[in-house]
């Protein structure tokens, strides 16, 4: 997901975390017979991991009371290397980041983009995917650079990212929705001819919606040169994600990082991936800038990235 979106409506996002952790009663004692391992992660309930998760499938989704997606999919898997529990508590974007800044939660997922901003008020793990720049095209079209999309017809939803994106392609005019919905409902109809989502949300649509006749491709990322000239192309590059966690969570964080790069090295993040119908050399494998953006950072200057390998 871009969560580089505005950040909307925090004060409610912050009632709503707090009413949905409230029920959740249950868990609050924590699991018995916790490892003093375990117990060293210094989660807020020994043995039990507190996330702050906004619906957004196929990346997270809750069902009963376990969360479903890839991102939950991998943090299940984390989480029982691990041997915690994990707590999902429903909320919004503003409400994830907010709980996790408050430490009234131990992690946010979710397609978090990392930012440097972000990273001051709280902790990044290592990215368990990297978000590809992905069209939803009405089949028999090819775009493949930015320049193939000027003088078109581009939609996304309202308040992302892309809006300011589309808004610098010469040419181009901008259709912004509410939702995924009305972007998919226009490209089918002909009225638009690309639109800027997430990229599973697209491949799911694929499957979902064959009477839409959409494919899913790969924008190739706009130069250092051309982001220079036009700022905004920025967000036509691919962003790195992370799992968000409070500051003073640090053996969490390096926990989990280091399960997310075991999970690149075994093969079970690529195997993840499929299952959602992504391409694993488009998510698994960083660009030059996301090292260059975190080393000295927060992260050591020789840090390395997890991938997959080309």
């Amino acid at each position: 997901m871009n969560r580089l979106r505005p950040l909307v409506a925090a004060l409610s996002a912050t009632l709503l975390l707090s009413t949905v952790g409230a029920c959740g009663a249950e868990g609050d004692d924590g699991p018995k017979n916790v490892s003093a391992k375990t117990a060293g992660l210094g989660t807020l309930t020994p043995g039990v991991i507190k996330v702050a998760v906004q619906p957004y499938a196929p990346y997270t989704s809750v069902q009963g009371d376990k969360i479903v997606g890839l991102d939950g999919d991998i943090l299940n898997q984390v989480a029982e290397k691990l041997g915690l529990k994990v707590e999902p508590q429903v909320t919004d974007f503003a409400g994830m980041l907010a709980g996790v800044q408050s430490r009234r939660v131990d992690i946010t997922i979710g397609g978090v983009a990392w930012s440097a901003d972000r990273q001051k008020q709280g902790l990044f793990t290592d990215p368990p995917y990297y978000s590809p720049p992905a069209m939803a095209v009405r089949d028999g079209r090819t775009y493949r650079t930015v320049d193939d999309l000027e003088g078109h017809d581009l939609g996304t939803v309202e308040g992302y990212v892309w809006v300011k994106s589309i808004q610098s392609v010469p040419g181009a005019e901008l259709h912004a929705y509410p939702d995924a919905q009305g972007v998919f409902d226009d490209l089918g109809a002909g009225r638009v001819d690309v639109g800027f989502l997430d990229p599973l949300i697209i491949i799911a649509a694929q499957k979902e919606r064959p009477d839409l006749r959409i494919s899913t491709q790969y924008l190739t990322p706009p130069s250092a040169a051309e982001v220079e000239a036009k700022p905004a192309y920025a967000y036509f590059q691919p962003y790195q994600t992370g799992f968000y966690l409070p500051k003073k969570a640090d053996k969490l964080e390096k926990a989990i990082s280091a399960e997310i790069d075991r999970m690149y090295e075994n093969g079970e993040m690529s195997g993840l991936v499929e299952k959602y119908g992504g391409d694993p050399k488009q998510f698994l494998v960083p660009t030059a800038d996301v090292a260059a953006a975190r080393r000295g950072v927060d992260r050591p200057r020789d840090w390395t990235p997890p991938s997959v390998g080309e």
